[in-house]
């Protein structure tokens, strides 16, 4: 089965996949698990796959990664699409991120399903689309047709390393309007002037709680905008702050305590969807891993998990230093360890 997974991943690797063109890879995903004796379910170009003898009354465990890539740097120096293998290595975009990890949850999947002994609870595997935009027609369009979900295990690259929590996003637009008037006389109300102590204050402002996992609020103001030449005085100034969580906040309440600091900004979310994530420490799912001897951490990278509202654990084959990165790859000797370290992960637990 190993051999027929590395097949996968190497046909998967072949085909362009990027957010919101994921159509050809859910096709080949689907083709696969109908060929292993799954009937595939398919919403927009996310795929996934139940458990045979799934029961309404047992609990599940959602098994998740996704399909689509970001675009190729520039700098690549191989064909990202050509799936080479050389040494331990197996090349290609989204082979790290996170085509070995949705393959290898997959694997894992196949695997119990096969044992003898059933599992005390039911699996859905689900291969989700528009991961890397946080898309309305990934994985948030596919929850409600899953039913009732008690915990997931999110495929990305962590070194199978467990993530127990994970920071959250959410972007600002502020505006802070002024007066024009002639730059050569004492007229007009300076936006920018007035922006600068908002801006300084969402430069330097620490929330009082910090996580032990995932540390402080990060609050950086990443995009300025104002005036149209020198002699005039602006009346208008725009900025985007970019905020990460932590899970001592949802995104709703740090807006709420930024809205009641600003002077003269007003900020207007893009999103409050992206929320932090984490799962206990005493959850059986971290339990199992913990016995297996799997360190855990605080993750400061984004990924489906914002979007699940029950507990989730990331952790998935590769390294999260090589996504998005030219020549970007994963070992063959890790993609073969995760598989059993996933099939392992499954057993020995319960809710």
């Amino acid at each position: 089965m190993v051999d027929a997974l590395l097949a996968l991943l190497r046909s998967l690797i072949r085909t362009p996949s990027f957010s919101r063109e994921e159509g050809q890879t859910a096709q080949i995903l689907a083709d696969f698990v109908q060929a292993q004796g799954y009937t595939p379910h398919r919403l927009h170009h996310n795929v996934w796959i139940t458990s045979r003898h799934f029961a309404p009354e047992r609990p599940t465990l959602l098994l998740n990664s996704h399909h689509d890539t970001v675009k190729p740097v520039a700098s690549w120096q191989r064909d990202p699409f050509a799936a080479d293998i050389v040494d331990d290595k197996l090349y290609g975009l989204g082979s790290n991120d996170a085509g070995a990890s949705l393959v290898g949850l997959l694997g894992a999947f196949l695997a119990t399903e096969q044992a003898a002994a059933p599992l005390p609870f039911n699996l859905v595997w689900l291969a989700s689309a528009e991961e890397e935009i946080s898309g309305k027609n990934g994985i948030e369009a596919v929850l409600p047709q899953l039913g009732n979900i008690a915990a997931a295990i999110v495929g990305e690259p962590t070194q199978m390393q467990m993530a127990i929590a994970e920071k959250g996003l959410m972007v600002l637009d502020g505006e802070v309007l002024g007066k024009a008037g002639h730059a050569a006389r004492y007229e007009g109300d300076n936006a920018i002037a007035k922006a600068l102590p908002d801006v300084q204050w969402l430069s330097e402002y620490r929330f009082p709680q910090a996580s032990p996992l995932l540390g402080e609020v990060k609050m950086s103001v990443t995009q300025i905008q104002a005036g149209s030449q020198h002699n005039v005085v602006p009346d208008r100034c725009t900025f985007v702050v970019d905020v990460r969580s932590n899970e001592c906040y949802t995104n709703a309440e740090l807006l709420a305590i930024i809205r009641q600091h600003l002077q003269a900004a007003q900020v207007t979310p893009r999103s409050l969807r992206l929320n932090a994530s984490h799962i206990p420490l005493a959850h059986p799912l971290v339990q199992r891993g913990l016995s297996l001897g799997l360190p855990y951490y605080g993750s400061p990278t984004l990924s489906d998990q914002a979007l699940m509202p029950f507990h989730s654990l990331k952790i998935g084959i590769g390294d999260s230093a090589r996504s998005h990165t030219a020549d970007e790859y994963v070992h063959l000797s890790e993609f073969q360890r995760g598989i059993a370290l996933y099939q392992n992960l499954l057993q020995g637990w319960c809710f």
